[in-house]
């Protein structure tokens, strides 16, 4: 390797949004995540949604509409 061509390499302690912290090494001197293994749900199983701008309220509220009418057109067919 030549000298002095290569970006420093340190340890740094990487933070998650969960809480979560580890240290490992790295040209950059602060890693921030907003999703690791301890809070992904492909790891833990569990599904967390991210609700941003209403979008699943604004979901369940058309589906709603369309169970109604279904419901409705159902109930004229018996």
């Amino acid at each position: 390797m030549k000298p002095s061509i290569h970006p420093a390499y340190h340890e740094v302690e990487v933070h998650c949004a969960c809480g979560a912290t580890w240290k490992t090494h790295s040209t950059k001197k602060d890693i921030r995540l907003e999703i690791c293994s301890s809070c992904h749900p492909m790891y833990t199983g569990k599904q967390r949604l991210m609700d941003s701008a209403g979008r699943v309220e604004r979901f369940n509220r058309r589906y709603a509409k369309v169970e109604k009418v279904a419901k409705a057109e159902k109930a004229e067919k018996a």
